[in-house]
């Protein structure tokens, strides 16, 4: 297999760019829309340095340190026709458990012109029902309390932006990579009430010196497992430590607003606009939604693999009329873009057997999912008297998921929800079928006051109890 190596010399790059969560998804977009732009002479000084703030990252911090900060991406073709990258963009690594210091003096290094996020949608510590900032948070208490010993990543961008604005050294853009809608304008909003609540001052200089883009990201990035480690390795005969693979289709649509200047990154297939919100509604409403909708219902029915699960000719009409009917209404397609191509270009890169998505993947964190992926369409389509059977179908397998932890098949299994609260537990253990519509998550909309959706969730809550996840979906295609 031929490796494709970067070709720049990694001694003369200059890191213009901190990003926060380097995790895969970051390593096969960001750094690899970045990687490629690397080659030209002029945009050398937008190398990237890398943070990670959190304990859990010692193992990704000690692997790519021991390989000089290079790995390889796997780009898996629908073609089965598979291209190895190796990526050298990022020219530093920061973990700051080891050295938070060192993380403050790099933002306020004058070299850095844009601060990248990749926290997830939960991370940017917002209330699932009023959408507000938590200020009440423990860990956000304690930053605000302690500006000189952060643990938060809004307590860490605080204290550089403070160290950056007494050094004079310039102003900033902070963008936003996660998936959430207007996530420039969410990630402004958190950052802002973090920063007005600790310094009035320090609001006052960012308001006037940092900018917060929109943008929308896509490209299906799985996790990486010890055995997919090994396969990577065996196929290209490298021994990476940190091998990511992800699918050929790759999108990154940005905002043109950098107070600081920005790479050229339009040369390797970016685009900039002055307005995202299309691009973001197509896809968080289509892509993202349609993965919360796969998730729940093919976990339990046995499925592990987003491919395998995608045989199952039910679990794709299931899809394509959540897409059609339910959704496309209320999806204007942007500019120069088949919204019906689109839509069957998604169920070809759900099917990508050579990606081989992990359905354990969509699960997580459905808690955060929700209130973004699904809630905002749902209050459309009860405003508008929709057709509510797919999505009291999913909530009900949600719940399920949830609250029995077992699959059709009686296969126990464990769930990853990082921002589940006590009082969503208490709801969750209830037997009172409506008392889990009291989920934070469903809370911006009164699901409990809608007939129509509590006779057809209650329905189905008791039908997948009864007759199971796989043999309910069936009578929903018809």
């Amino acid at each position: 297999m031929i490796i494709k190596k970067y070709s720049y010399n990694r001694n003369i790059i200059q890191a213009g760019i901190l990003h926060i969560g380097v995790g895969n998804f970051h390593r096969a977009h960001q750094a690899f829309y970045t990687d490629q732009l690397l080659q030209d002479d002029d945009q050398q000084g937008w190398g990237i340095c890398g943070v990670c703030l959190l304990p859990s990252d010692e193992k990704i911090v000690k692997n790519l340190s021991v390989q000089n900060l290079e790995y390889s991406l796997t780009i898996c073709g629908r073609d089965g026709q598979d291209e190895v990258y190796e990526i050298g963009a990022l020219q530093e690594l920061l973990w700051a458990v080891e050295d938070p210091q060192a993380v403050l003096d790099k933002i306020a290094d004058s070299a850095i012109k844009i601060i990248t996020l990749t926290i997830t949608e939960g991370g940017y510590n917002l209330d699932k029902t009023t959408n507000s900032f938590m200020l009440d948070n423990e860990k956000i208490k304690h930053d605000l309390e302690n500006p000189s010993a952060p643990n938060t990543v809004f307590g860490f961008i605080a204290e550089g932006l403070r160290q950056r604005r007494a050094k004079g050294n310039g102003p900033i853009t902070i963008l936003s990579c996660d998936n959430l809608q207007h996530n420039g304008h969410t990630s402004k909003k958190s950052f802002m009430t973090f920063i007005a609540a600790q310094d009035k001052e320090l609001a006052a200089w960012v308001i006037e010196n940092v900018t917060f883009p929109n943008s929308m990201v896509d490209r299906i990035t799985p996790s990486t497992t010890a055995e997919d480690v090994e396969r990577l390795n065996t196929r290209s005969g490298l021994q990476d430590k940190a091998p990511v693979y992800c699918e050929d289709f790759v999108q990154w649509v940005i905002e043109d607003n950098f107070i600081a200047g920005r790479p050229a990154w339009e040369r390797v297939g970016v685009t900039f606009t002055d307005d995202v919100s299309s691009f973001e509604n197509m896809k968080l409403s289509l892509l993202n939604a349609s993965h919360v909708l796969l998730s729940y219902p093919s976990f339990l029915a046995g499925y592990r693999k987003v491919d395998d699960a995608m045989l199952d000719s039910d679990i794709v009409q299931y899809i394509r009329d959540f897409m059609d009917i339910d959704i496309t209404p209320y999806v204007p397609a942007p500019e120069g873009v088949d919204l019906e191509e689109y839509k069957k270009t998604l169920i070809a890169r759900f099917s990508n057997h050579s990606v081989s998505d992990q359905v354990s993947r969509l699960c997580f964190d459905g808690i955060s999912k929700f209130p973004v992926y699904i809630m905002p369409n749902l209050a459309k389509m009860i405003h508008d008297g929709g057709d509510l059977t797919r999505v009291a179908f999913l909530i009900a397998s949600y719940r399920h998921y949830l609250k029995y932890k077992l699959d059709d098949q009686g296969q126990a299994f464990e769930i990853a929800e990082p921002w589940m609260t006590s009082e969503d537990e208490k709801q969750i253990a209830s037997s009172d079928i409506l008392d889990f519509l009291e989920l934070s998550v469903f809370k911006c909309i009164d699901l409990k006051s809608n007939r129509q959706f509590v006779s057809l969730y209650q329905q189905y809550v008791v039908e997948i109890k009864e007759e199971g996840t796989k043999a309910v979906l069936k009578t929903i295609v018809g």
